[in-house]
């Protein structure tokens, strides 16, 4: 009987060793896969790229964004931060990092800010699109969701991977692809677009899915209130959910 006890023991305990071990947790489901796609081409300086990067990460920590986060059936995201530029410079700041709460959501605020920038060069949308689709379609862990969301000053792209053809994979593939329209309209934020609606140019050739929408960001102080409003929206809806809109963020 002893012996018996001691194996029913010996066997629980190394179940819950495997639910442990990276391999395990890698697989575990989350309510949404979300890659952030920031901006670092030519036109965003160091100074305004460290603006970016605090914005999200200070909205990870709000208690609305947590909130979101917690109402969801797995009460817990996968998140990863990639800043491109030109068709060489896709780089993958944060890796995919699942956040359940302030403590993770914190750490990968941590991680972005200490990170340093490899990215740069002219506009290539359409491959920084297929980058972020292709880390969805490897990322180890599973969702419903999945969701690609584009900040930039610029629709244009100026070389690698035509936009309609990322585009469409990824809407193929069941994403959705959202933006964040950096409208730069006051002194020290750069690239501002002057010769077109950038909010129009998102819609009409970047973003797709069902509800997808354009955030737009009108000022420095206006940012981290665009990203965390986003955030929520993405975290929040169900799939199939109609949240197209823009949004205008006032300073």
């Amino acid at each position: 009987m002893m012996r018996v006890r001691l194996l029913v023991v010996m066997l629980v305990s190394a179940f819950a060793v495997t639910l442990t071990t990276p391999q395990a947790r890698a697989q575990a489901a989350v309510d949404l896969k979300l890659v952030l796609l920031a901006d670092a081409s030519t036109s965003i300086d160091q100074t305004e790229l460290m603006f970016r990067r605090q914005g999200y990460a200070s909205a990870l920590v709000h208690r609305q964004v947590l909130k979101a986060i917690a109402s969801g059936a797995h009460a817990r995201i996968a998140i990863a931060y990639v800043e491109w530029g030109s068709d060489a410079f896709q780089d993958v700041v944060v890796a995919w990092t699942v956040i359940d709460g302030e403590a993770s959501a914190r750490a990968f605020g941590e991680r972005l800010m200490t990170q340093p920038r490899k990215a740069y060069g002219s506009n290539a949308i359409g491959s920084a699109i297929a980058k972020a689709q292709s880390l969805i379609d490897s990322a180890g862990v599973r969702s419903d969701r999945n969701v690609i969301d584009l900040s930039a000053d610029s629709a244009n792209s100026w070389g690698g991977i035509p936009i309609a053809v990322a585009r469409a994979d990824a809407l193929a593939k069941g994403t959705v692809i959202n933006g964040l329209a950096v409208l730069c309209r006051e002194a020290g934020c750069t690239g501002r677009p002057l010769t077109y609606d950038l909010e129009a140019a998102f819609a009409r050739d970047i973003i797709g899915g069902p509800g997808s929408f354009v955030v737009t960001a009108d000022s420095a102080t206006s940012f981290e209130e665009a990203v965390r409003k986003k955030l929520i929206l993405e975290i929040s809806a169900a799939p199939g959910t109609d949240t197209r809109f823009a949004f205008r963020s006032q300073p």
